[in-house]
């Protein structure tokens, strides 16, 4: 779009759609994250999964928190 010398506010739309997009998948993935892979950690009583998993959980929710 920049290189087609597209409207400013067009572009930034366009920027805006993109990144509400990405979020919109990056939160579906946590979801699933979440009720997969740390759920599983939890049920199997493994303390050393357990903390490994929210070790996890806590980094990905420390940069989204950036």
């Amino acid at each position: 779009m920049v290189e087609d010398g597209r409207y400013c506010i067009d572009i930034l739309t366009q920027l805006h759609a993109a990144r509400a997009a990405l979020a919109r998948i990056e939160r579906d993935v946590l979801d699933d994250h979440a009720a997969a892979c740390v759920a599983q950690a939890v049920a199997s009583g493994d303390p050393e999964a357990q903390r490994a998993k929210l070790a996890e959980l806590t980094e990905l929710l420390r940069r989204a928190l950036r």
